[in-house]
């Protein structure tokens, strides 16, 4: 049965355009010509839109630029875009023009058609709904509102949910004393709790940096129109439409100081993607740590016990591998590709507009997803339900030859290298090759050499 038509018109001519489609002729052109890589904006961009689409409205109304009843239809329709009501009427490929002026225009063409249903007038997506606008302002002001909701309502709820988690482990394992170690090789006591503590820390920083990232965001290009002048928009729309943003999304934005960078440079996305490429990357370090340290479960560290979420061969019954942790580090090998994609975009502006603008967005947009899914699953799925292994720890710490580390400042550095090298020879710990020597009583060696003291700042041994 064939697909039904209607006939739309654009400035080069008739174009058929399916008939229960809410977009019209300039976006049907767009689909047509960039059937590149089947992705198209999701459900931040589309609400970025519908909220810019919203506040001009109400700007231009404010400064009776456009009829008021027009403008009402016009931001009731945007905020079914808003809401999500009309996902399935955006099918522009993400790559296209570079601009993003054919999602401009089919959030336009959408916004004009549901307005007609609400009000007695021809409501004309270019004269109404992209008043005083142009893509090229509209869309990097989209970028901003949608980077910045998807960090606030994201990125960093579920960053602080997985230090939590880091931090409930920190405590449950402030007890469990291990080796540490450094180039892979045994090195002095840590706790358990201790490395915790520093994966901890790792995001409490990555969430600093993505709440100053937040900042970067701020600034807005609506107001320009073209290339930076304004040229066809009022005066105040700029500042009055940022308002209404704020208003509309609860984020803190305002008017770009200068509208010619705001449009020709897409350095502020370029610096707030390298928040989350460096936190995907803390991530990562955890996930590689973990993995480590859960090795075995009968030859590898053994210090850890890592969740059984899945069978993990197809031809070995009963092994289990690190699935959360694995998926963790392939978040950030996606979110490093992002990055290099965003800076050559952001670098690629000509003098007054960059043309890379959907895919600087898609790429942001997608990082920030990976990255607040990824860190719900890590610590619900993983972090959370790791055990420590005791008594195998302590064990390993005891055999570990950087115990001779403490003897340092009792016996000097040449015979305590001496005794390490002679444990390891014969087989025995330091303790007993200390004691042997006749370097420490036994009283002695159960103060100096005593793992968990050596957790701790100070020289054992010292009154």
């Amino acid at each position: 049965m064939a697909e039904e038509y209607r006939i739309e018109r654009d400035s080069i001519g008739e174009v058929q355009v399916p008939a229960d489609a809410l977009w019209g002729a300039q976006t049907q052109r767009a689909v047509q010509n960039f059937p590149i890589s089947g992705l198209t904006f999701g459900r931040r961009f589309i609400r970025a839109l519908g909220v810019v689409k919203q506040a001009a409205a109400r700007a231009n109304s404010d400064l009776e630029m456009i009829d008021a009843s027009i403008a009402a239809a016009i931001d009731d329709a945007a905020e079914e875009v808003i809401q999500g009501d009309h996902d399935e009427h955006f099918p522009v490929d993400v790559f296209q023009t570079g601009s993003g002026t054919s999602s401009n225009m089919n959030a336009n063409e959408v916004i004009a058609r549901l307005a007609n249903e609400r009000v007695d007038a021809d409501v004309h997506p270019n004269d109404h709904v992209n008043f005083g606008q142009s893509s090229n302002d509209v869309i990097p002001t989209a970028m901003h509102v949608a980077g910045l909701l998807a960090l606030e309502e994201d990125v960093l709820p579920a960053l602080e949910h997985l230090r939590d988690a880091l931090a409930d482990q920190e405590a449950a394992f402030a007890g469990v004393v291990k080796t540490g170690r450094t180039h892979l090789q045994d090195a002095t006591p840590v706790t358990l709790g201790q490395e915790f503590g520093g994966y901890r820390t790792q995001i409490e920083h990555g969430i600093g940096r993505v709440q100053r990232a937040t900042g970067e965001l701020a600034p807005l290009a609506l107001g320009g129109t073209a290339v930076g002048t304004g040229l066809n928009t009022h005066e105040e729309f700029a500042s009055l439409a940022a308002t209404y943003i704020s208003e509309i999304t609860g984020v803190d934005v305002h008017e770009a100081p200068d509208h010619f960078e705001a449009q020709a440079a897409h350095d502020a996305m370029g610096q707030a993607h390298a928040a989350l490429r460096t936190v995907a990357g803390s991530m990562t370090k955890i996930a590689n740590d973990l993995r480590l340290l859960a090795s075995g479960p009968r030859n590898g560290l053994e210090e850890i016990t890592q969740p059984e979420n899945q069978p993990g061969s197809s031809i070995m019954p009963g092994k289990v591998n690190p699935v959360i942790a694995e998926a963790i580090n392939q978040v950030h090998v996606q979110v490093v590709g992002n990055d290099a994609a965003i800076a050559a975009g952001a670098a690629g502006g000509q003098l007054e507009l960059n043309l890379y603008k959907p895919v600087i967005a898609h790429n942001f947009l997608e990082s920030a997803r990976l990255i607040a899914d990824g860190s719900e699953v890590f610590a619900d799925r993983f972090i959370v339900r790791l055990s420590a292994n005791q008594e195998h720890c302590e064990e390993q710490v005891e055999w570990s030859m950087a115990l001779a580390t403490a003897l340092n400042p009792h016996i000097g550095y040449d015979k305590a290298a001496e005794t390490a090298k002679t444990a390891l020879e014969e087989g025995k710990t330091v303790r007993e090759v200390a004691i042997e020597k006749g370097y420490l009583t036994p009283d002695e060696a159960d103060e100096v050499l005593d793992p968990a003291k050596m957790t701790t700042p100070g020289i054992l041994g010292d009154d």
